[in-house]
């Protein structure tokens, strides 16, 4: 269910859970307070009468806005005027609207442990058993290094290995002239 509420000469839609900045309202941390001023009300697209309907509201928190910085200046007549302001707001959760009330989050609960453990250890030993046994001479040489190959064969490699083979081939076919600079003039 929401609600358009109407507090400090702004309107705010709102619904049970949602939490919304307003301008002050007085109040510590913690009290609860009753917006009254409805202009509507409704589920969906169906919509209820605000005869009575009232929307209840926590206080979390008295804060400032950001500083606004003023400044006025006149050019050429020497006036500069620099103020600063924050504007107080109360910041809001709403609890209910009229007879709904908000529904509290439950934190996901996490899966059993042992269930995990017990796994672990069966998947282990059925991939040990899968692989082949290597021998004795094959486990004392170090292991060989992984193959390149396969680092070629994608795509993007044999994008950048053409570009490579034609930056070569340019350098290459250049020649360097054996006639020095200026010889073309004597002749």
């Amino acid at each position: 269910m929401f609600a358009i509420v109407r507090t400090g000469g702004k309107q705010y839609r709102v619904a049970a859970g949602d939490k919304i900045v307003v301008e002050k309202i007085g109040g510590d941390a913690g009290d609860t307070i009753q917006l009254g001023d409805i202009l509507l009300a409704g589920e969906g697209a169906d919509l209820r009468s605000v005869e009575g309907l009232m929307v209840s509201a926590e206080i979390i928190a008295q804060a400032k806005a950001d500083k606004v910085i003023v400044f006025k200046k006149k050019r050429r007549h020497n006036y500069r005027r620099k103020n600063g302001h924050r504007q107080q707001h109360t910041i809001l959760r709403i609890t209910a609207i009229g007879d709904q009330k908000a529904e509290k989050k439950a934190a996901p609960k996490k899966e059993a442990a042992p269930a995990d453990t017990e796994a672990a250890p069966k998947a282990a030993a059925a991939e040990a058993a899968s692989k082949p046994v290597a021998s004795k001479a094959a486990k004392s040489e170090p292991a060989a290094k992984p193959d390149t190959s396969e680092a070629k064969a994608s795509p993007e490699a044999e994008a950048k290995e053409p570009v490579k083979k034609a930056a070569t081939k340019k350098a290459s076919t250049k020649k360097a002239s054996t006639k020095k600079p200026g010889a073309d003039k004597d002749a």
